[in-house]
């Protein structure tokens, strides 16, 4: 049956002529076959998502997942919700044991260009009560992205629960922060960002939400949605300028004790650059109902090309001295090529 399943989404998905037989299918036990299906097919369809998918595993970009240090790059945030999305739906296709998703670890080895890209996804280490599972993401034939899942079963451990860090204000008692004053780009300026209190080189906590989808046409879980937002992290409590200093992340672990709702991302964020070119972001997670886990972000820290060694950029930029101060027009320009050196 898995197969014939499969079978039908890669036939109405590269084939689109062929979408008129998607309804014929609703009685297959597939959730959500014909919301998959059918809005893919639909060119003139307004982008209100931050991908489209052009294939059973093939996905483009819309211009809402543009990148913050290059145009002509993706954001890592969407691509990693939409990771997990696909792992799951792999997983509910395959009818596998159901486990919940305990830690997410992203290690991107390379630039992800703004252009059509694959996913694929198989399971290491099957289990009934632990399972790991791998994702890639290939662009143009090249893997820019692999990430592993582990997988646990669940069970009632609250008569032991404890140790959690305190929970946040709630995301509607605060104010908006238009945080596309310090990153341009589509994804960034289709996030709502509230802060809790006065963002600070190095140290911020704020709340990010989106009105966008993951995908055109598709449900997601709270859980793709929740990790399309964590890899802002690195962008919310920026140290030193971005247009004179490149700090990109090469991985976002993720590590959960509890499984997040949807809606609000709390991002209680902390950046510690060291003195040989190392960064680490680490960011304690929540949603409305308090704390759901961690996430790190390795960085690695270089000056701009066009800057040298800048001594001291908090002090003479306004962007990081006050909130919501616009970054130059350079900004772009120098972002790109930021992110090409990065990726060498």
């Amino acid at each position: 049956m898995h197969a014939l399943i499969d079978w039908i989404e890669d036939l109405v998905t590269s084939a689109p002529q062929f979408a008129f037989l998607a309804p014929m299918f609703s009685f297959l036990p597939t959730p959500h076959l014909i919301e998959r299906l059918v809005p893919v097919t639909n060119p003139t369809a307004p982008q209100s998502s931050y991908f489209e998918r052009v294939g059973a595993h093939r996905f483009v970009p819309t211009a809402h997942a543009r990148g913050a240090w290059a145009v002509d790059e993706q954001h890592f945030s969407p691509l990693g919700g939409l990771i997990v999305h696909e792992i799951e739906r792999m997983r509910t296709r395959e009818g596998r044991a159901e486990l919940v998703i305990s830690r997410i670890g992203f290690d991107i080895l390379g630039r992800n260009t703004f252009e059509e890209f694959d996913i694929h996804v198989e399971v290491i280490r099957p289990g009934r009560t632990i399972e790991l599972v791998e994702a890639t993401v290939v662009i143009a034939g090249r893997v820019t992205v692999s990430a592993r899942v582990w997988l646990m079963t669940g069970e009632e451990t609250g008569i032991v629960a404890g140790g959690e860090p305190d929970t946040l204000p709630e995301p509607e008692s605060l104010s908006p922060w238009q945080l596309s004053s310090v990153w341009p780009g589509g994804y960034v300026a289709s996030l709502e960002t509230r802060p809790v209190g006065i963002p600070q080189p190095g140290r911020t906590t704020a709340w990010l939400t989106t009105s966008l989808d993951l995908v055109a046409g598709e449900r997601v879980s709270d859980l793709a949605s929740f990790v399309a937002l964590v890899d802002t992290a690195n962008g919310i409590a920026v140290r030193q300028e971005p247009t004179k200093w490149m700090f990109p992340n090469l991985d976002l672990t993720i590590h959960l004790y509890r499984q997040p709702e949807a809606g609000w991302t709390g991002l209680d964020t902390t950046v510690t650059f060291g003195h040989t070119g190392q960064g680490l972001t680490s960011t304690v997670l929540h949603d409305v109902r308090g704390p759901v886990g961690h996430a790190q972000q390795i960085l690695t820290v270089r000056p701009q090309p066009d800057h040298g060694m800048a001594t001291d950029p908090v002090a003479t930029s306004p962007t990081m001295r006050s909130v919501g101060h616009p970054l130059p027009d350079s900004r772009q320009d120098s972002a790109r090529t930021s992110a090409s050196s990065a990726a060498g």
